[in-house]
């Protein structure tokens, strides 16, 4: 799973990306992309690794691309036509809510909201450059010859330009699995999943306002979320370990870290699940779509489990945890076999049965 991270110039969006990843992107180029992997926290993960007393233990992950900040002045198409943009899974959009005299907004003056439509409006003007580009193609080739396919894939997008000409963005718009199958290979920006972080100051930690109005901008549209982060105190908690770090938490009245709950919703706003393979050597967190058949579920593991896929033997993790071990599980009859088509759920222990 990939989440390009974007955002106007000053708005915290590599310091975000540092939290997430542990990387330091200002020792890299800033006109360049950079690229980073965070691990998903996952408690159940820790507890199989604790029963199981394995010689590794392995989170499931998601990769962050950061992107160049966006001037307010670049309003090229370069700027949201990034490879690394088109071809993540998610968008991630950090919005900024902190005031610092010292470090001047490019728009002039501090205003989420006005930020996230600024770039959705790119989102969708982006978009529609792209269909109108491959509609004259199509209005070519269709004159010379008439071919279904062409005058599917051209209805399909004659519909997405009367949207996107209404400055609506695609994520918004229920599509048929074949029409997303025709349109995945635009990578339209204003379909992908959008997480939106509102990246605000010490100062506003408890105060919704912000949040509220960016909330407000969203509204109830699909495919979306939004959380809060304050990066310069995570920054300072990322510092601290064990007590040190649950005192420091405390004393700011905070419940969780920003960082885990970006990548969670990032993990949830993907339709990502995570299932679990246990053992001496390794217990292992796996990302996969929700509801993925069985066979699969084992093809991302190695491709010769989905060739030689015969059954899975599938358990709950808090199942397994009650008995102790798979054997117990086998006695106690909680331990079930599945077939291909098994729609695999989160939180399942799997191990499958193959041969090639």
């Amino acid at each position: 799973m990939e989440v390009g991270i974007m955002g106007l110039a000053s708005s915290g969006k590599s310091t975000v990306f540092e939290l997430l990843t542990g990387q330091n992107a200002t020792a890299a180029r800033r006109d360049s992309a950079q690229i980073g992997v965070a691990r998903v926290p996952d408690q159940r993960l820790e507890a199989l690794s604790a029963l199981f007393e394995p010689k590794k233990t392995t989170p499931a992950t998601v990769r962050y691309v950061d992107v160049p900040g966006i001037p307010e002045e670049h309003r090229s198409e370069a700027a949201f036509n990034l490879p690394e943009l088109r071809s993540a899974d998610a968008l991630m959009v950090v919005l900024r809510g902190f005031a610092d005299e010292a470090i001047p907004h490019p728009m002039g003056s501090v205003d989420p909201a006005r930020d996230l439509r600024h770039i959705e409006e790119e989102f969708i003007l982006q978009d529609q450059l792209v269909v109108e580009r491959r509609l004259e193609r199509i209005l070519r080739d269709l004159a010379k010859r008439k071919v279904p396919e062409l005058i599917r894939e051209n209805t399909l997008l004659e519909r997405c330009l009367g949207i996107l000409e209404d400055g609506k963005p695609l994520r918004g718009v229920e599509f048929s699995s074949d029409d997303h199958k025709i349109l995945r290979g635009f990578t339209f920006l204003s379909l992908k999943p959008m997480l939106v972080v509102l990246n605000v100051g010490e100062d506003q930690i408890g105060d919704d306002g912000s949040a509220e109005s960016v909330d407000a901008e969203l509204g109830s549209r699909p495919g979306t979320a939004l959380t809060r982060v304050c990066a310069t105190l995570e920054r300072e908690l990322a510092e601290f370990e064990g007590a040190d770090a649950e005192d420091f938490m405390k004393d700011y009245g905070i419940t969780d870290r920003a960082v885990d709950r970006v990548i969670r919703e990032s993990y949830r706003l993907l339709g990502s699940i995570s299932f679990f393979t246990v053992g001496a050597d390794e217990c292992r967190a796996w990302s996969v779509r929700d509801a993925i058949p069985a066979v699969e579920a084992g093809g991302v593991i190695h491709s010769d489990i989905q060739r030689g896929f015969i059954r899975a033997e599938v358990v709950p993790c808090h199942e397994l945890l009650v008995a102790g071990s798979l054997a117990a599980c086998r006695q106690q009859g909680s331990l079930r076999l599945e077939g291909k088509a098994y729609p695999v759920q989160d939180g399942e222990i799997v191990h499958f049965r193959f041969n090639v």
